[in-house]
């Protein structure tokens, strides 16, 4: 698996949160500023524009251009948090094969990156309560054997258990925690998010 493969994640992805802007929006519009779901089809719009006019020699360079486009083309939280896990993503896979173990220790790093930029904890109603569960999945998936596409499918269904558990939280981070109780009841955007780019991953790095 090399380059291809994830332009081809870069592409699907692109292409679901654009079939789901208007729903991230709907769900962003609850709670926060209502503008995830254009943020993140312009970012990823962007990226797709950056593949059609680019190649790259290596997973790490792809991803980490990918990184920097959302951070310069993404506005609020979504752009930096995103681009900040596209480019620790992207620096873990240097120099290594993208084989179960090592795909494992670069979402740990992308998703470390983004616990480092917005400080989130688990229970907060953020995108980390999709991710959490999606790595200890993943990282359950791997150690009882499973090829990367499995593990990747273990993290989605993780992540989209995690997604469903926010609508109760009371958001303790971002612009839903100045709503307090008002903003349980609502499904978080960054954990939907999140979830959509999961299930893009398991669905092409395969």
């Amino acid at each position: 698996m090399g380059v291809d493969s994830f332009v081809n994640w870069l592409r699907d992805a692109a292409q679901s949160l654009h079939e789901n802007a208007a729903y991230l929006t709907e769900l962003d519009s609850a709670i926060g500023d209502a503008d995830h779901g254009a943020n993140m089809d312009r970012g990823f719009q962007a990226i797709v524009e950056v593949l059609d006019g680019t190649s790259f020699g290596s997973v790490d360079e792809l991803l980490k251009k990918a990184g920097m486009t959302l951070v310069s083309k993404v506005g609020g939280a979504s752009g930096p948090l995103y681009g900040t896990f596209f480019l620790r993503f992207g620096t873990a896979l240097a120099g290594v094969d993208p084989l179960p173990e090592t795909v494992g220790k670069a979402l740990h790093a992308g998703v470390e990156g983004v616990l480092a930029r917005g400080k989130a904890e688990l229970g907060d109603k953020t995108m980390y309560d999709a991710w959490a569960p999606a790595l200890t999945a993943y990282d359950d998936a791997v150690a009882g054997g499973a090829d990367l596409g499995t593990a990747l499918g273990a993290a989605a269904e993780a992540a989209a258990q995690g997604r469903d558990a926010t609508v109760p939280m009371v958001a303790r981070k971002g612009r839903a925690s100045y709503l307090g109780e008002r903003s349980a009841g609502h499904q978080d955007p960054g954990a939907t998010s999140t979830t959509l780019i999961l299930e893009s991953a398991a669905r092409t790095l395969s």
